[in-house]
């Protein structure tokens, strides 16, 4: 990952000049036991089905990713030049842990793994996202999710 300090002067100023939003609700909720969640994966790594379009750098929408996906079926449009992909191209968990998941629902850690799970592009403006997360958080619900694991990249 690139550091702030070890990019050209030019992107630095501009990254260190973005506001950072500020939020008027607070969305964290108490839940059921650990062993009654059902879990999806959120991740901010811009993956998608090989036969869906890519991300792009002005994406604020978001893929669905089944439970049943295979790695080698998932592409990442991940925009940055400065992004390593080399972790993702070894292992598919190390951005969408989604092996490790099934893992704990076969351990009964968990109560269940979502059918769906999500991506977005990481380098979308949050605040033009809006739309987009409440129309997720309508499918988390009709999943009947309780717990998500968000994987920021």
């Amino acid at each position: 990952m690139a550091r702030l300090e070890e990019l050209p002067q030019q992107l630095h100023s501009g990254l260190a000049a973005l506001s950072c939003p500020t939020f008027e609700t607070f969305p964290w909720q108490e839940g059921p036991p650990l062993k009654s969640r059902r879990v999806a994966i959120i991740s901010t790594a811009g993956l998608h089905s090989r036969n869906e379009r890519p991300f792009t750098i002005v994406s604020d929408d978001y893929r669905t990713i089944p439970a049943s996906v295979k790695a080698n079926d998932l592409v990442m449009s991940h925009v940055s030049a400065n992004f390593d992909r080399s972790g993702f191209q070894q292992d598919l968990n190390l951005i969408f842990p989604i092996d490790r998941l099934k893992e704990l629902d076969d351990a009964g850690l968990i109560g269940s793994v979502a059918d769906f799970h999500y991506s977005f592009m990481g380098a979308a403006d949050p605040l033009l996202m809006a739309s987009s997360a409440r129309n997720l958080a309508g499918n988390l619900k009709k999943d009947n999710v309780n717990a998500v694991l968000l994987i920021p990249v």
